[in-house]
């Protein structure tokens, strides 16, 4: 699997170009639990693909992308926790019992774990967790030996991927089929670039300190690590390099 994830960066560094703070962070050994904001459904992707090169890693991973073809087998072969979604009329009534105990084992077995807090992308410049539980039910339960990474990713907001691309949520595998477009339609190198930052940063004792919080209040705290900087401006960047400079409004329906 590394050998692929080796490949799948090399293909999206063609368009990201990605910085990293904190690297020797994700080296150390050890498990660890890492905690990323979601701006976009392409920052899965690069994060996955770039945390494979160091370290071994189990993703908490809804059945939406589990069952996709050919992507979904990559995903299973990671023994991913996959999550029951609602949207697909399946409803798991043990679902947190199900995402606690597989990250726990992955722990035993000396893991790393990849969990989003807010379950999904966001839909406005903040990172909004809201009410999800997971991760407070997690930390919890969490084992000594374990080291927490937040993982802050700016540089998305306005990617095709998000949702202020065009107000909505979009649609996973027809994204994935106009990057395939552009990528050769670019000739492979000449993709415009689009900076992206991944700051890892060891916040174990910070989350420590606030997990006998109630589920709000310790969601309110995540929710501060990731909008430390504000809101994220958000960054319209053209797909091929003959095209002209993209001029795009910014979504109506989204408030912020």
């Amino acid at each position: 699997m590394k050998g692929v994830a080796c490949i799948f960066y090399w293909i999206l560094r063609r368009r990201y170009r990605v910085h990293i703070e904190g690297i020797e962070r994700l080296k150390k050994s050890g498990a660890k639990l890492l905690l990323p904001n979601h701006p976009a459904h392409i920052d899965p992707q690069i994060l996955t693909a770039l945390v494979r090169l160091h370290c071994d890693f189990v993703p908490v991973v809804s059945e939406q992308f589990a069952n996709l073809p050919f992507i979904g087998y990559f995903i299973r072969r990671q023994n991913a926790v996959v999550v029951s979604d609602l949207k697909f009329g399946n409803r798991d009534p043990n679902v947190l019992n199900t995402i606690v105990s597989g990250v726990l084992n992955a722990f035993e077995n000396n893991k790393s774990v990849i969990i989003y807090p807010a379950g999904g992308i966001k839909h406005t410049s903040h990172e909004v967790i809201k009410n999800k539980q997971s991760v407070h039910a997690i930390v919890g339960q969490l084992p000594e030996h374990v080291t927490i990474l937040g993982v802050r990713i700016h540089g998305l907001w306005g990617s095709m991927w998000s949702v202020a691309w065009n107000g909505k949520r979009p649609n996973f595998l027809w994204c994935m089929t106009k990057g395939i477009f552009y990528f050769f339609l670019n000739l492979v190198f000449f993709l415009p670039k689009r900076n992206v930052r991944i700051e890892f940063v060891d916040i174990t004792t910070e989350v420590q300190g606030i997990a006998h919080m109630d589920r709000q209040n310790f969601n309110s705290k995540l929710e501060e690590f990731y909008n430390v900087a504000g809101p994220e401006k958000v960054c319209y960047l053209k797909h091929g390099f003959f095209f002209p400079k993209l001029r795009k409004m910014y979504p109506e329906n989204l408030t912020g």
